[in-house]
């Protein structure tokens, strides 16, 4: 049986009602197998990233602790995402979506394969997910990179807005 790992994973939107979304989202990663989600963040109200012209994205973190390897957590990932109802693509990249599950960290693996890159490749440049992430583990560290606190203290925080 594989030992037990914390994860971290970050979440978002800004199509429909991204704050029930979220919060519905929270519930479907507590109920996955081998999964107890130990933590969620509040929610956070964050400008638009990438593609800047759409709608303010609202995120969110939670930590859990799983027996699933990162490769099957992803995939559980993604499942719950096509839950409600996101459809990856090229085209959507950046783009408005119902639901983003993004694994952030996985334990203090460094994994580089084909769709599956832990630590998450731009956490350390992303405010909208150290925020949410710091509230629920402030001393976390991003592997190769250091402590996720000096990588936010480097990064423009001032239009993030709690929305508690």
């Amino acid at each position: 049986m594989t030992p037990p790992v914390i994860a971290f994973v970050g979440l978002g939107g800004n199509l429909g009602d991204a704050v029930a979304t979220l919060r519905l989202a929270v519930q479907a990663l507590a109920d996955l197998p081998e999964t107890r989600l130990l933590r969620a963040s509040s929610l956070y109200r964050t400008p638009a990233w990438g593609l800047e012209q759409q709608a303010d994205f609202i995120n969110g973190a939670a930590m859990l602790e799983t027996r699933l390897e990162a490769r099957p957590l992803l995939e559980a990932l993604l499942a719950v995402e096509r839950d409600f109802g996101r459809e990856r693509g090229a085209a959507s990249r950046w783009g408005p979506r119902t639901l983003d599950l993004d694994l952030l960290l996985y334990g203090d693996a460094v994994i580089g394969e084909p769709g599956l890159q832990v630590p998450h490749p731009h956490l350390h440049e992303r405010a909208f997910a150290l925020v949410p992430l710091l509230e629920i583990a402030p001393d976390i560290l991003i592997p190769r990179q250091g402590r996720a606190q000096d990588a936010l203290s480097n990064l423009d925080i001032s239009a993030i807005e709690s929305l508690g």
